[in-house]
């Protein structure tokens, strides 16, 4: 079988959609599926490079507001065309790319809805303001136009799925494949020797990541244990206000940002921390939830989204409401007192990881999906 995937992201500057789309064709490739990716490259020409046995096209994108969606469409579009009698199949992923035109077989896999996702989108300037106008008027009618054209829709999680009754969709009838992690690079490791003990959060650093309360939740952790850090490693839009508010509450030595990490040595940073904590006001099913759960550390998460799905807490990981920092504070200070609970939780989510978030049981899944359309 020849796949075609379109994904509006790509590694190695990527979101969790791009990794997703990575790991699934390679599992794909490995099961002797061909694979080819269209995705999002510059200004410039479209490029085309062999990753890991499937290909990958880059075509041309300017990032021209509010018509980029459309621009970046038709490029799609235009090489799709040129290349469809090639394919078995169309593997398209959520958020934003455009419907295709093409009689044969489609499948959509939502990692986010927009009409829920723009309800958490924060306004920092003129740009944002603008695509949060286009993600609440553009975009659905787009993704709705997609779920139409699609023969099968497939969801992260079953929250994502509850979230597509506002497309006017039964829940009942999207299948839910789940997301999955890289269990072998993302393992726990037997030489344990952190320099200092830190709390970690990784991810995209934007207001509905729950980082405000990261903050608040810090301040009164690091007035309990004086030699606890939190390191925060990622970029986005919300970077410079974090760092107000750590100037402001005079924690600079306690509060460190460190950017973007590769993945290889973002490994290690998952591996050496004491806690992970996932404080998000609205998720899907978070890659770096599973990354960190599969790196055997102790999870403290908010109860939304996929969380809850993957968390059972006080076994594999804790959950505590959103918006809640003195919560979030308690049951880490709990874990950081207390190394046989956080080792016997980190056990447990280990376990939960190689049970039912590996990408061979992603691909296994989406493989069935795919023999069910054809």
């Amino acid at each position: 079988m020849h796949i075609c995937m379109i994904t509006s992201e790509f590694p190695p500057r990527s979101g969790g959609v791009g990794y997703y789309v990575y790991h699934l064709s390679r599992k794909l490739v490995e099961r002797r599926h061909q694979v080819t990716i269209i995705t999002r490259g510059s200004a410039g020409k479209t490029k085309v490079a062999t990753v890991d046995g499937f290909r990958v096209f880059k075509v041309r994108f300017v990032p021209f507001y509010p018509f980029h969606v459309l621009l970046l469409g038709t490029s799609v579009g235009k090489l799709f065309r040129s290349m469809e009698s090639e394919f078995d199949l169309v593997h398209l992923h959520t958020p934003m790319p455009l419907p295709i035109r093409t009689s044969l077989p489609t499948i959509t896999t939502v990692h986010t809805p927009m009409k829920i996702d723009v309800r958490y989108h924060e306004i920092s300037n003129i740009y944002s303001l603008i695509e949060r106008v286009q993600s609440s008027v553009v975009y659905p009618s787009i993704e709705s136009k997609l779920f139409t054209t699609s023969k099968k829709i497939t969801s992260v999680s079953r929250s994502v799925a509850e979230e597509l009754r506002e497309y006017r969709l039964n829940p009942d009838s999207i299948t839910v494949i789940g997301n999955g992690v890289d269990e072998k690079a993302f393992a726990p490791t037997l030489n344990r020797k952190p320099a200092e003990t830190y709390v970690l959060y990784t991810g995209v650093l934007r207001a509905r990541k729950g980082l405000a309360d990261l903050i608040a939740c810090a301040r009164q952790v690091c007035k309990v244990s004086a030699d606890v850090k939190f390191l925060i490693c990622g970029t986005g839009p919300f970077l410079h206000e974090l760092e107000r508010k750590v100037r402001k509450v005079g924690l600079q030595k306690r509060i460190v940002f460190l950017g973007y990490i590769a993945r290889d040595k973002l490994v290690q940073v998952y591996q050496n921390a004491a806690v992970h904590v996932v404080p998000s006001h609205y998720e899907g099913l978070p890659t770096v939830l599973l990354e960190a759960m599969s790196c055997g550390l102790p999870v403290v998460a908010t109860d939304i989204g996929g969380n809850n799905e993957v968390i059972s807490s006080g076994v594999n990981g804790f959950l505590i409401p959103p918006k809640s920092p003195e919560e979030m504070a308690r049951v880490i200070l709990r874990l950081l007192d207390d190394a046989p609970l956080r080792e016997k939780v980190g056990r447990a989510a280990r376990k939960t990881i190689e049970e039912r978030y590996t990408w061979d049981k992603i691909a296994d899944k989406m493989l069935k999906c795919y023999e069910d359309i054809q």
